[in-house]
């Protein structure tokens, strides 16, 4: 399985416009509509678990790095996807769940999170230890960051080699890493990592590395997370501007076996993601992106019902989503900010989608089954497709999309995911790219 990222590496480094998109999130609407999408494209996915979804603990999702394996294997087998054209990789692994302990105790932890993941079998992990935790410096630093995530790669290559995979893993650093999912904050101006930051990073690393004994792992590093000046907070969205990285994008032109991997780059536009990708950022990450997505199609759905089903048999689910979100403030609270009213249009709108924490929740799970089960009950007249649902509409008229409500919400969700394809796999899906950018019909 770890070949096909390789290989993507190698095309990449050898000159061709080409990487591959990250899925990273544990929604199972989500990982099908990636799964069906890998599909209909012949490639194959890589999916990522974030270590506050996943961990040894189970994460905000209860899940430990075996069941998300599981849960994602199970998805695959169920719509015909081979397991080796997946890929699992491990995002942000490092203390980042454990900021608020000592940093001796969020790091054992951490040592403990690597290790699960490895052992379950994730071949790309991304070690993250650029956060502070109870009683470092802020920031931290280059040289403690490269020295405890040598720490943690140790751990990783242990496990490897007791596992008999070391040649299977794959690494990616970075210190100049954005917040796992979005900012938490209004943004202002926003600069792309400067290169001799960059160059001080892959040298500390290296320095590191080779104190623990582990420069024989140099070159299965593929990945380092820098800034290309991409980002989104609840309202907005900094879109990729290619004249700002002419330098930056020309630091790894040495290293034969790294490219650049852009976190957060959820809405960037088709021709963003193109230029992002020719500038080698050949790893793009998405997440909220995804969920946002998924959100706005059973909203629309929501509205639907409205017009189909009587009151008393509705899901109503759009307001047990906002009774659910205000009982349990804890995800969105310190995030979004303003009075009442502007605090209600974030919970269920904005681009930073706090919302996908509770997709979970026992309540909200009901009405969506209930959104659902209504649904497929009664034939979903055409105009309100195109009402609700405009781009589903053009498939389902061209036939090419069935009128049911599950398949529209992961249609809905492929949208979101077709430009990446259209980037990152140009000579498998040429056509898709040329549809993608006039907006004609995707199938």
């Amino acid at each position: 399985m770890v070949d096909h990222l390789w290989n993507t590496v190698r095309r990449h480094k050898s000159g061709e416009a080409v990487g591959v998109y990250s899925v990273c999130s544990a929604h199972p609407m989500v990982l099908e509509a990636a799964i069906r999408q890998s599909i209909d494209d012949d490639t194959y996915v890589l999916i990522e678990a974030t270590s506050n979804q996943v961990d040894q603990f189970g994460g905000y999702t209860g899940m430990r790095p075996t069941d998300f394996r599981e849960m994602v294997f199970a998805i695959a087998d169920a719509n015909g996807l081979p397991r080796d054209r997946i890929v699992l990789g491990g995002d942000h692994l490092g203390p980042n769940r454990w900021q608020k302990e000592p940093a001796a105790e969020a790091m054992a932890k951490a040592e403990d999170l690597v290790e699960a993941y490895v052992a379950a079998g994730y071949t790309k992990i991304h070690l993250d230890c650029s956060m502070s935790c109870a009683g470092d410096p802020m920031p931290v630093g280059d040289d403690l960051v490269a020295e405890r995530t040598a720490r943690l790669l140790r751990v990783a290559e242990d496990v490897a080699v007791r596992e008999g995979i070391t040649d299977d893993i794959l690494y990616v650093i970075g210190t100049e890493v954005p917040v796992p999912g979005g900012a938490t904050e209004t943004l202002g101006q926003l600069t792309s990592t400067c290169p001799q930051a960059a160059r001080r990073t892959l040298d500390r690393h290296r320095a590191a590395f080779g104190e623990l004994g582990l420069d024989h792992v140099w070159p299965r590093v593929i990945g380092m997370v820098v800034q290309p000046g991409v980002e989104f907070d609840h309202l907005q969205v900094v879109d990729y501007r290619h004249d700002g990285t002419t330098e930056l994008r020309t630091v790894l032109d040495d290293h034969p076996t790294l490219v650049f991997e852009a976190h957060s780059t959820d809405y960037q536009s088709s021709e963003r993601l193109n230029e992002l990708v020719e500038d080698h950022w050949a790893i793009l990450k998405v997440g909220p992106g995804l969920t946002f997505a998924m959100r706005e199609a059973l909203f629309a759905l929501a509205l639907i019902e409205d017009e189909l089903v009587p009151a008393d048999h509705r899901s109503h689910l759009i307001d047990v989503v906002e009774r659910r979100m205000l009982a349990r403030p804890e995800y969105w609270e310190r995030y979004y900010e303003g009075d009442p009213d502007e605090q209600r249009i974030a919970r269920r709108f904005s681009f930073s989608d706090r919302l996908r924490y509770y997709w979970p929740d026992p309540e909200i799970e009901a009405a969506v089954d209930r959104l659902y089960e209504n649904l497929a009950r009664v034939p979903i007249p055409l105009p309100l497709i195109s009402q609700f649902l405009p781009d589903q509409y053009a498939r389902v008229h061209a036939g090419v999309l069935a009128p049911q409500p599950r398949e529209l919400v992961r249609d809905k969700i492929r949208d979101a995911l077709r430009p990446y394809a259209a980037a990152c796999f140009p000579t498998t899906v040429d056509e898709r790219a040329q549809l993608a950018t006039t907006g004609e019909v995707l199938v």
